[in-house]
């Protein structure tokens, strides 16, 4: 998976984007997991950039660990009632200890998640969402939830939540899953560590996306496997508390 790419895109077009589709290929409106869903924003060495994540707690996130740096350089974004873009800051980050940052190039198991503690609790308006035990069959239905972008390198394209019903497909894995759609629906930039959903329980988060001959997007969803990693959720939550 040399080719595949990481799925970031300029924290600033968080802030700035129209009411424009998000994800590549057929979409719909996710407005049924509204509220299980935010952004992630980061400023690292490389750069900033914005991601998607699913809320497990009023004020914890977990999204991709690619995705986030260190707390005070991360905030959590979403538009309130009226539309306004709303920054929260975080308190604390904790990436899973079995992520690798160079797991492309190295072609190593990654386990690409983090939770993200804001300093205030998230508006009313967001409900945790409950993690489920996803399906291990080959065509197994799963929807993905995030902000990314609609067409490829096309920044102006992403700000909106949107859904695609992706399926899954070989390989299967008991850490990873992978998955796509014949009609080239898939995560795109921006869509990175947004939340995979099978019967309305958090079963994934995005890890990267790749395009028809490893170009763009809409061939292939790879989404690291929630349950195996209850443990650690419940372990890092509780000494947050």
């Amino acid at each position: 998976m040399s080719r595949a790419r990481q799925i970031l895109c300029l924290a600033a077009l968080a802030l700035s984007c129209g009411p424009t589709a998000a994800l590549v290929g057929p979409t719909s409106e996710a407005g049924a997991y509204a509220p299980h869903v935010v952004m992630a924003l980061a400023q690292s060495g490389r750069g900033a950039g914005f991601c998607t994540g699913a809320v497990l707690a009023p004020n914890v996130v977990l999204t991709a660990a690619h995705c986030v740096a260190a707390p005070q350089a991360t905030r959590v974004h979403f538009r309130d009632g009226s539309g306004a873009p709303v920054l929260m800051e975080v308190a604390r980050v904790a990436r899973h200890p079995g992520f690798r940052a160079d797991a492309v190039a190295a072609r190593a198991r990654s386990i690409d998640l983090a939770l993200l503690e804001t300093k205030e609790p998230l508006p009313s308006s967001f409900a945790p969402v409950a993690i489920g035990e996803a399906a291990n069959e080959i065509g197994a239905a799963f929807d993905v939830a995030g902000f990314g972008v609609a067409k490829p390198g096309v920044a102006s394209t992403s700000g909106v939540l949107r859904r695609a019903r992706l399926s899954l497909r070989a390989p299967l894995s008991k850490v990873l899953l992978w998955l796509d759609s014949a009609d080239g629906a898939g995560a795109c930039t921006g869509d990175s560590g947004a939340p995979v959903f099978a019967n309305g329980a958090l079963v994934g988060i995005v890890a990267f996306a790749q395009g028809q001959k490893g170009r763009g997007c809409g061939g292939l969803t790879q989404a690291v496997r929630v349950a195996p990693y209850r443990a650690w959720i419940a372990q890092t939550m509780a000494g947050w508390r």
